[in-house]
């Protein structure tokens, strides 16, 4: 069982992730982790703003949500709040370079479901990803 693909469905379907982050860099470094796991990049975002709008346009096909803190305009914690209050169920994980614990608290309070630091390796994120996508 350990060695099924962790990105697909129980009926072969993709999950489907939505990336918010403001460096296009993180956002293929996610993507190579992700996409040979079987995922689906349905959006990305550079922005919070434009997070929420992707998160809204795509809802209720997106299954989880890689959101990154520190961002232009609109950042991650704020993000986080619209997503969730637009659709309280939303799987939302949360990245970022800063390991401040007052941020991974207050993160885990408003709602997300996990928390990863950068730089992100295959090996931390895909046991708190498939931890979330096992939460009903």
């Amino acid at each position: 069982m350990s060695n099924s693909i962790i990105g697909k469905k129980k009926d072969g379907s993709s999950y489907k992730v939505l990336i918010i982050d403001d460096s296009l860099f993180f956002i293929k470094h996610l993507s190579n982790i992700l996409e040979p796991q079987g995922f689906e990049i349905t959006a990305t975002a550079e922005d919070g703003e434009k997070g929420l709008e992707q998160y809204k346009t795509f809802y209720p096909n997106v299954d989880l949500v890689m959101l990154d803190i520190t961002m232009p305009n609109v950042g991650g914690m704020e993000t986080l709040k619209s997503i969730l209050e637009f659709d309280k169920k939303a799987k939302v994980l949360m990245v970022s370079a800063l390991g401040k614990d007052e941020l991974i608290k207050e993160a885990i309070l408003i709602g997300a479901k996990n928390f990863v630091i950068k730089p992100v390796e295959e090996e931390k994120i895909m046991p708190k990803i498939q931890q979330m996508l096992n939460e009903k």
